[in-house]
């Protein structure tokens, strides 16, 4: 929206190369509330694969790279709005503890997800989901970091009926990839995820907005699964 607030849209490296369309989801979505979205100008990153292969100090200039990007935009107060909840948790709680001082701790201060931005704008409306059967698998980081009492309230808001998994999907990211690990990647989806997606109803929305939790659904149990962006942009069908 051209008179509408700005908003800064943290395109990171997942969500760039393998689903791009949940960036352009989020896009829609974020125009549609009337917010004027942007991108940082230069390509910055959080670290965490970095961060998750213990190569904390690339990880470090990483961060104060990213810091020194987005400050003067979280000084103008900008939102940062992530997608990719592992890189969002980065951004809110790796980013002080590795980078460190004001500057990152403003940055922290400043990232929203996509849940807690939407429902903190008075303006908005949830598109019309009742009747919408919802099997959510929030993203480990998701939980740990940020919570997921945002994306509840606002699915509760669109009339959804959401049933939301506790547990892991089991791949964990580089986790699941490493030569050793497969057999416990697959034991702990077994635990509850793919049960679950299983035993759901035809037509159930499988909702995960992490990028691991999607491919595991893809691989362990060929299910289709979506981004909660998606779901708000393109309704349940798309």
């Amino acid at each position: 929206t051209a008179g509408g607030p700005p908003v800064l849209l943290w395109v990171d490296t997942f969500t760039d190369h393998f689903s791009p369309q949940v960036g352009v989801a989020a896009v829609r979505v974020l125009e549609q509330a009337g917010y004027r979205v942007a991108i940082p100008g230069r390509r910055l990153c959080c670290g965490l694969t970095w961060i998750s292969t213990g190569q904390l100090d690339r990880a470090r200039r990483l961060l104060q790279g990213t810091v020194a990007g987005l400050l003067p935009a979280v000084r103008e107060g900008v939102p940062v709005v992530g997608l990719e909840p592992s890189c969002t948790a980065v951004l809110r709680a790796d980013l002080v503890e590795l980078a460190g001082g004001p500057g990152a701790e403003a940055v922290a201060a400043g990232v929203r997800t996509l849940a807690e931005l939407l429902a903190a704008s008075p303006d908005w409306t949830p598109p019309a989901l009742g009747g919408v059967e919802v099997l959510a698998q929030p993203h480990c980081h998701h939980h740990a970091v940020m919570g997921w009492a945002a994306d509840a309230e606002l699915l509760a808001r669109s009339g959804a009926a959401v049933r939301r998994l506790g547990g892991c999907c089991g791949l964990a990211g580089n986790f699941g990839m490493e030569r050793g690990h497969y057999e416990v990647s697959v034991a702990v989806a077994e635990h509850r995820l793919l049960p679950a997606v299983r035993g759901a109803a035809a037509g159930t929305v499988v909702l995960a907005d992490g990028f691991s939790c999607r491919m595991q659904l893809d691989d362990l149990a060929g299910t289709p699964s979506r981004h909660l962006a998606q779901l708000l942009a393109d309704g349940p069908g798309a």
